[in-house]
């Protein structure tokens, strides 16, 4: 899927400072017809983000991602991922999406909430064919050696991604943008073609800590610093075991991920609508009960997931998200009966988690 044009460089007559400036508002141009919202060119010294990123992977914030510690200071180092990377091209995609309100889904505990990214298709797919065809359109125009990345090897995207001008790091350790809010993905090429560098913007985030007020778990444990083994994200879509007992019930109704810290940013009340139809809600993910999700079977769940981000957790842990949903869920008869119906599943995992919330509710 990734590719490096191994062509020699050093045969192609070399572009001047004027000719790649051409060619880089060209790229933005051709960024925007492949359905980007914006296109920035940072370099490769991403030195002065190392000592952040081994404070918190010393700090044990990764849990059990591993793969974070195992790659180490690789992430900050662009051109040991690829070597001969000169410049990162980040682009940014807007998600969201045309859906029942997030807000009403949160209050209403009988209802399933679905992370807005995850309504839809896979974004790592979508984003990683528009940027392969971006780097080969500008191999056409000026040979180079490239890879293309969503989301899929060590690199320090939302940093790459500030330094290209896309935005700003949040409180929440998330990319903002003034006009676009933080509902966007963004995936980049590495290229070894020296394009102008673009720099990066001022922080607009002042005073406010709304994005840390908001987190249901106090996962963002001061400003710009995630604890991953609080986030609901992390455990409702990394962590493979028994989600703690202590924050089961803060996870409320949230079966796939958690936007409440987006949700409360000010900044996204200027967030544009996604104009990418392959986000848009699937099986009515934006709106469906928790019982409703609960009773689908593995055959169920392999073809409506399919191609979608959620299929990667796998039905167990699928069942094991929507149990303690249901245990926070509002007490019903038909809440109950869901639970005993897979009061014996096979899995220990999600037994274990169906009898904690039957235990919640014959309290």
């Amino acid at each position: 899927m990734h590719k490096v044009d191994h062509r020699n460089l050093s045969e192609q007559p070399p572009a001047d400072a004027a000719a790649l400036q051409t060619l880089k508002q060209r790229i933005q141009a051709w960024g925007r017809e492949l359905g980007f919202d914006a296109i920035g060119v940072s370099g490769v010294d991403l030195g002065a983000a190392e000592p952040g990123l081994a404070a918190w992977l010393e700090a044990g914030f990764h849990g059990e991602m591993d793969y974070m510690a195992r790659h180490g200071m690789k992430r900050a180092r662009p051109a040991e991922l690829l070597p001969g990377t000169l410049r990162v091209i980040s682009a940014r995609m807007n998600y969201w999406p045309e859906a029942a309100d997030a807000a009403e889904n949160l209050a209403d505990g009988r209802r399933a909430y679905v992370s807005r990214y995850a309504l839809g298709r896979d974004y790592h797919k979508v984003l990683r064919n528009r940027l392969q065809k971006l780097a080969e359109r500008i191999g056409a125009e000026l040979p180079h050696g490239y890879r293309v990345f969503v989301d899929s090897a060590p690199v320090l995207e939302v940093e790459v991604a500030t330094r290209a001008a896309l935005g700003w790091r949040g409180k929440h350790s998330l990319l903002l943008d003034r006009e676009a809010g933080s509902w966007f993905f963004l995936g980049e090429i590495f290229t070894d073609l020296p394009l102008p560098e673009d720099e990066s913007p001022a922080p607009h985030c002042g005073r406010c800590t709304a994005c840390l007020d908001a987190c249901p778990t106090g996962a963002i444990v001061a400003p710009y610093q995630v604890d991953a083994r609080r986030c609901i994200s992390y455990l409702t879509i990394e962590l493979h075991g028994p989600i703690p007992e202590a924050l089961r019930p803060a996870i409320g109704n949230r079966i796939y991920g958690c936007d409440d810290c987006q949700l409360a940013c000010p900044w996204n009340r200027f967030a544009q609508l996604g104009a990418e139809m392959d986000y848009a809600p699937r099986h009515g993910l934006d709106r469906a009960s928790l019982v409703e999700l609960f009773a689908w079977s593995a055959e169920d769940f392999a073809a409506r997931m399919a191609g979608s981000p959620i299929y990667r957790i796998g039905y167990e842990r699928w069942l094991r998200n929507l149990a303690v949903a249901l245990g926070n869920a509002p007490h019903s008869p038909e809440v109950v009966a869901a639970l005993r119906a897979r009061a014996d599943d096979a899995s220990a995992l999600v037994r274990e988690h169906v009898a904690w919330a039957l235990a919640r509710h014959a309290a």
